[in-house]
């Protein structure tokens, strides 16, 4: 297959998974309510996240790199409020 399709292909799925956290971080970060999220989903959904973008690291792919950086982000920001909100309630 065409490499340049392949990137496309990775780089359209890497902005719309990753956009698709943009309405909940935005959500939480308004009214910081998180008290209907799972803490140790987010943790481990954080955590590979992470691990995508390591292993991206070592292949050299940058859709992958991207997507699970910018994913982490967003759902670290809103694992960051869930865990403030675990302590204050």
């Amino acid at each position: 297959m065409n490499q340049a399709l392949v990137t496309v292909i990775g780089l359209l799925a890497s902005f719309l998974t990753t956009a698709s956290f943009l309405p909940q971080a935005f959500y939480v970060i308004r009214t910081k309510d998180t008290k209907s999220l799972s803490l140790p989903m987010y943790i481990m959904f954080v955590v590979g996240v992470m691990s995508w973008c390591i292993y991206g690291l070592f292949l050299r792919d940058f859709p992958l790199i991207f997507a699970n950086v910018v994913t982490g982000i967003f759902a670290g920001i809103i694992l960051f409020y869930k865990i403030r909100e675990k302590k204050s309630g």
